[in-house]
Protein backbone atom coordinates (compact mmCIF):
# COMPACT_ATOMS: atom_id res chain seq x y z
CA UNK A 1 0.00 0.00 0.00
CA UNK A 2 1.27 3.44 -0.95
CA UNK A 3 1.26 6.36 1.48
CA UNK A 4 1.11 9.61 -0.47
CA UNK A 5 1.64 12.75 1.60
CA UNK A 6 1.61 15.45 -1.06
CA UNK A 7 -0.29 16.38 -4.19
CA UNK A 8 2.88 15.98 -6.27
CA UNK A 9 3.35 12.44 -4.95
CA UNK A 10 -0.28 11.62 -5.68
CA UNK A 11 -0.18 12.95 -9.22
CA UNK A 12 3.07 11.19 -10.03
CA UNK A 13 1.62 7.93 -8.74
CA UNK A 14 -1.74 8.47 -10.42
CA UNK A 15 -0.30 9.00 -13.91
CA UNK A 16 1.25 5.52 -13.81
CA UNK A 17 -1.89 3.78 -12.54
CA UNK A 18 -3.95 1.61 -14.86
CA UNK A 19 -7.53 0.55 -14.25
CA UNK A 20 -10.47 2.11 -12.44
CA UNK A 21 -10.15 3.98 -9.15
CA UNK A 22 -12.51 4.29 -6.19
CA UNK A 23 -12.07 7.07 -3.63
CA UNK A 24 -13.08 6.78 0.02
CA UNK A 25 -12.80 10.27 1.57
CA UNK A 26 -12.30 10.28 5.35
CA UNK A 27 -10.96 12.44 8.15
CA UNK A 28 -9.14 9.46 9.64
CA UNK A 29 -9.52 7.92 13.11
CA UNK A 30 -10.96 5.01 11.21
CA UNK A 31 -13.52 2.58 12.62
CA UNK A 32 -15.21 -0.48 11.16
CA UNK A 33 -17.71 1.69 9.28
CA UNK A 34 -14.88 3.33 7.34
CA UNK A 35 -13.27 -0.03 6.64
CA UNK A 36 -16.55 -1.40 5.29
CA UNK A 37 -16.53 1.53 2.83
CA UNK A 38 -13.16 0.25 1.62
CA UNK A 39 -14.59 -3.25 1.22
CA UNK A 40 -17.44 -1.85 -0.87
CA UNK A 41 -15.06 0.30 -2.92
CA UNK A 42 -13.07 -2.79 -3.90
CA UNK A 43 -16.22 -4.19 -5.48
CA UNK A 44 -16.53 -1.18 -7.77
CA UNK A 45 -12.98 -0.46 -8.94
CA UNK A 46 -9.55 -1.97 -9.54
CA UNK A 47 -7.86 0.34 -7.04
CA UNK A 48 -9.01 2.01 -3.81
CA UNK A 49 -7.59 5.32 -2.62
CA UNK A 50 -8.49 6.41 0.92
CA UNK A 51 -7.97 10.08 1.67
CA UNK A 52 -7.25 11.09 5.26
CA UNK A 53 -7.58 14.82 5.83
CA UNK A 54 -9.09 16.69 8.77
CA UNK A 55 -10.64 19.50 6.76
CA UNK A 56 -10.52 22.84 8.61
CA UNK A 57 -12.97 24.45 6.19
CA UNK A 58 -15.88 22.34 7.44
CA UNK A 59 -15.33 23.12 11.13
CA UNK A 60 -16.98 26.17 12.66
CA UNK A 61 -15.80 28.36 15.50
CA UNK A 62 -15.74 26.53 18.85
CA UNK A 63 -16.00 23.13 17.16
CA UNK A 64 -13.57 20.26 17.67
CA UNK A 65 -11.00 20.86 14.91
CA UNK A 66 -8.03 20.99 17.27
CA UNK A 67 -9.12 18.01 19.35
CA UNK A 68 -10.33 15.83 16.46
CA UNK A 69 -8.38 12.56 16.81
CA UNK A 70 -5.54 12.09 14.33
CA UNK A 71 -4.35 8.47 14.15
CA UNK A 72 -2.59 8.15 10.79
CA UNK A 73 -0.25 5.29 11.72
CA UNK A 74 -3.04 3.11 13.10
CA UNK A 75 -5.28 4.04 10.17
CA UNK A 76 -2.65 2.96 7.65
CA UNK A 77 -2.20 -0.40 9.39
CA UNK A 78 -5.96 -1.02 9.27
CA UNK A 79 -6.18 0.02 5.61
CA UNK A 80 -3.25 -2.19 4.62
CA UNK A 81 -5.05 -5.13 6.23
CA UNK A 82 -8.10 -4.27 4.09
CA UNK A 83 -5.91 -4.16 0.96
CA UNK A 84 -6.42 -0.53 0.08
CA UNK A 85 -4.19 0.50 -2.80
CA UNK A 86 -3.11 3.87 -1.45
CA UNK A 87 -3.64 6.41 1.32
CA UNK A 88 -3.59 10.10 0.41
CA UNK A 89 -2.82 12.18 3.51
CA UNK A 90 -2.01 15.73 2.40
CA UNK A 91 -1.17 18.70 4.62
CA UNK A 92 -3.43 21.70 5.07
CA UNK A 93 -0.85 23.80 3.22
CA UNK A 94 -1.00 21.41 0.26
CA UNK A 95 -4.79 21.49 0.10
CA UNK A 96 -5.24 25.21 0.81
CA UNK A 97 -1.98 26.84 -0.37
CA UNK A 98 -3.41 30.37 -0.21
CA UNK A 99 -5.10 29.80 3.15
CA UNK A 100 -8.76 29.39 3.95
CA UNK A 101 -9.58 33.09 3.63
CA UNK A 102 -8.38 33.17 0.00
CA UNK A 103 -9.68 29.75 -1.01
CA UNK A 104 -12.18 29.46 -3.86
CA UNK A 105 -15.15 27.53 -2.53
CA UNK A 106 -18.18 25.57 -3.73
CA UNK A 107 -21.61 25.97 -2.21
CA UNK A 108 -24.66 23.84 -3.00
CA UNK A 109 -27.63 26.16 -2.44
CA UNK A 110 -30.75 25.28 -0.48
CA UNK A 111 -29.84 21.87 0.88
CA UNK A 112 -26.69 23.26 2.52
CA UNK A 113 -28.61 25.68 4.75
CA UNK A 114 -31.06 23.29 6.42
CA UNK A 115 -30.71 20.76 9.25
CA UNK A 116 -26.97 20.43 10.01
CA UNK A 117 -26.34 23.38 7.72
CA UNK A 118 -28.53 25.61 9.90
CA UNK A 119 -26.72 24.50 13.06
CA UNK A 120 -23.26 24.61 11.51
CA UNK A 121 -23.15 27.57 9.08
CA UNK A 122 -20.56 27.06 6.37
CA UNK A 123 -20.12 23.37 7.15
CA UNK A 124 -21.37 22.09 3.81
CA UNK A 125 -19.43 24.76 1.94
CA UNK A 126 -16.36 23.13 3.46
CA UNK A 127 -17.59 19.63 2.63
CA UNK A 128 -18.44 20.44 -0.99
CA UNK A 129 -15.16 22.27 -1.53
CA UNK A 130 -12.90 19.54 -0.14
CA UNK A 131 -14.76 16.75 -1.93
CA UNK A 132 -14.55 18.60 -5.26
CA UNK A 133 -10.83 19.18 -4.65
CA UNK A 134 -10.29 15.51 -3.82
CA UNK A 135 -12.13 14.51 -7.00
CA UNK A 136 -9.81 16.77 -9.00
CA UNK A 137 -6.72 15.47 -7.19
CA UNK A 138 -7.44 11.73 -7.21
CA UNK A 139 -9.49 11.58 -10.46
CA UNK A 140 -11.64 8.66 -9.26
CA UNK A 141 -14.25 6.84 -11.30
CA UNK A 142 -16.38 6.21 -8.22
CA UNK A 143 -16.53 7.58 -4.68
CA UNK A 144 -18.00 5.83 -1.64
CA UNK A 145 -19.72 7.61 1.25
CA UNK A 146 -21.56 6.35 4.31
CA UNK A 147 -25.26 7.07 4.69
CA UNK A 148 -24.91 8.04 8.35
CA UNK A 149 -24.09 11.55 7.13
CA UNK A 150 -27.17 11.46 4.92
CA UNK A 151 -27.40 15.20 4.30
CA UNK A 152 -23.72 15.28 3.39
CA UNK A 153 -24.27 12.45 0.91
CA UNK A 154 -27.14 14.33 -0.77
CA UNK A 155 -25.10 17.55 -0.90
CA UNK A 156 -22.27 15.66 -2.63
CA UNK A 157 -24.64 14.00 -5.08
CA UNK A 158 -26.13 17.36 -6.05
CA UNK A 159 -22.73 19.00 -6.36
CA UNK A 160 -21.42 16.18 -8.55
CA UNK A 161 -24.44 16.42 -10.81
CA UNK A 162 -24.50 20.23 -10.93
CA UNK A 163 -20.80 20.44 -11.84
CA UNK A 164 -21.00 17.53 -14.33
CA UNK A 165 -18.22 15.70 -12.52
CA UNK A 166 -17.51 12.24 -14.00
CA UNK A 167 -17.68 10.43 -10.65
CA UNK A 168 -20.26 7.83 -9.68
CA UNK A 169 -21.43 8.46 -6.09
CA UNK A 170 -22.32 5.36 -4.08
CA UNK A 171 -23.81 5.43 -0.58
CA UNK A 172 -23.36 2.60 1.89
CA UNK A 173 -25.86 1.83 4.68
CA UNK A 174 -24.82 2.94 8.14
CA UNK A 175 -22.60 0.54 10.07
CA UNK A 176 -23.85 0.10 13.63
CA UNK A 177 -22.67 -1.33 16.91
CA UNK A 178 -24.55 -4.35 18.25
CA UNK A 179 -26.83 -2.06 20.28
CA UNK A 180 -27.75 0.03 17.22
CA UNK A 181 -25.56 3.09 17.75
CA UNK A 182 -24.25 4.42 14.44
CA UNK A 183 -20.47 4.09 14.32
CA UNK A 184 -18.74 7.47 14.43
CA UNK A 185 -15.32 8.79 15.34
CA UNK A 186 -17.08 11.16 17.74
CA UNK A 187 -18.47 8.24 19.75
CA UNK A 188 -15.05 8.22 21.39
CA UNK A 189 -15.98 11.49 23.10
CA UNK A 190 -18.85 9.81 24.99
CA UNK A 191 -18.51 9.02 28.67
CA UNK A 192 -19.32 5.46 29.76
CA UNK A 193 -22.70 6.64 31.02
CA UNK A 194 -23.54 8.49 27.83
CA UNK A 195 -22.44 5.53 25.70
CA UNK A 196 -25.14 3.45 27.41
CA UNK A 197 -27.77 6.09 26.60
CA UNK A 198 -26.74 6.76 22.99
CA UNK A 199 -28.48 3.72 21.36
CA UNK A 200 -31.81 5.31 22.32
CA UNK A 201 -31.36 7.65 19.34
CA UNK A 202 -31.75 4.91 16.74
CA UNK A 203 -34.39 3.07 18.77
CA UNK A 204 -36.44 6.28 18.84
CA UNK A 205 -36.14 6.72 15.08
CA UNK A 206 -37.32 3.14 14.55
CA UNK A 207 -40.34 3.70 16.78
CA UNK A 208 -41.26 6.98 15.09
CA UNK A 209 -41.00 5.42 11.62
CA UNK A 210 -43.22 2.54 12.71
CA UNK A 211 -45.82 5.01 14.00
CA UNK A 212 -45.83 6.95 10.73
CA UNK A 213 -46.05 3.79 8.63
CA UNK A 214 -49.01 2.66 10.71
CA UNK A 215 -50.87 5.88 9.90
CA UNK A 216 -50.01 8.19 12.78
CA UNK A 217 -49.73 11.89 12.01
CA UNK A 218 -46.02 12.64 11.48
CA UNK A 219 -46.03 15.62 13.89
CA UNK A 220 -47.51 13.46 16.63
CA UNK A 221 -44.89 10.77 16.04
CA UNK A 222 -42.12 13.37 16.05
CA UNK A 223 -43.47 14.95 19.22
CA UNK A 224 -43.43 11.57 20.98
CA UNK A 225 -39.89 10.96 19.72
CA UNK A 226 -38.61 14.34 20.89
CA UNK A 227 -40.08 13.83 24.35
CA UNK A 228 -38.55 10.36 24.61
CA UNK A 229 -35.10 11.66 23.70
CA UNK A 230 -35.32 14.59 26.08
CA UNK A 231 -36.60 12.37 28.90
CA UNK A 232 -33.44 10.28 28.47
CA UNK A 233 -31.12 13.26 28.78
CA UNK A 234 -30.53 14.24 25.16
CA UNK A 235 -30.60 17.84 23.99
CA UNK A 236 -32.16 17.92 20.53
CA UNK A 237 -30.69 20.04 17.78
CA UNK A 238 -33.27 18.85 15.26
CA UNK A 239 -35.52 15.88 14.58
CA UNK A 240 -37.19 16.09 11.18
CA UNK A 241 -39.12 14.04 8.65
CA UNK A 242 -37.97 14.86 5.13
CA UNK A 243 -38.39 13.74 1.55
CA UNK A 244 -35.47 11.47 0.83
CA UNK A 245 -34.12 12.73 -2.47
CA UNK A 246 -33.82 16.47 -1.77
CA UNK A 247 -34.56 16.72 2.00
CA UNK A 248 -37.53 19.00 1.41
CA UNK A 249 -40.23 18.85 4.13
CA UNK A 250 -42.20 15.64 3.67
CA UNK A 251 -45.68 15.87 2.16
CA UNK A 252 -48.47 13.34 2.57
CA UNK A 253 -47.95 12.19 -1.04
CA UNK A 254 -44.21 11.48 -0.62
CA UNK A 255 -43.54 7.73 -0.45
CA UNK A 256 -39.77 7.77 0.16
CA UNK A 257 -38.93 9.39 3.48
CA UNK A 258 -36.06 9.86 5.88
CA UNK A 259 -36.03 10.74 9.57
CA UNK A 260 -32.98 12.80 10.51
CA UNK A 261 -31.78 13.69 13.98
CA UNK A 262 -28.96 15.57 15.63
CA UNK A 263 -28.75 15.59 19.40
CA UNK A 264 -26.25 16.26 22.14
CA UNK A 265 -25.21 13.90 24.90
CA UNK A 266 -23.18 16.12 27.15
CA UNK A 267 -20.91 18.02 24.77
CA UNK A 268 -20.97 15.33 22.07
CA UNK A 269 -23.15 15.99 19.03
CA UNK A 270 -24.45 12.79 17.44
CA UNK A 271 -26.36 12.44 14.18
CA UNK A 272 -28.35 9.57 12.74
CA UNK A 273 -31.11 8.87 10.23
CA UNK A 274 -33.56 6.23 9.18
CA UNK A 275 -34.83 5.80 5.63
CA UNK A 276 -38.22 4.19 5.10
CA UNK A 277 -41.14 4.03 2.68
CA UNK A 278 -44.60 5.14 3.70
Amino acid sequence: MQLLKSLDELRGWRTQLKGTVALVPTMGNLHEGHLKLVDLAKQHADHVVVSIFVNPMQFGANEDLDSYPRTLDADCIALAERNATAVFAPTVADVYPRGLEQQTFIEVPGISEILCGASRPGHFRGVATIVAKLFNMVQPDVAIFGEKDFQQLQVIRLMTRDLSLPVDIIGMPTERANDGLALSSRNGYLSAEHRKIAPIIYQTLQHAAAEIRSGAAPEAALSHARKHLEDNGLRIDYLELRRRDDLAPAQVTDPQLVLLVAAYLGKTRLIDNLQFDR
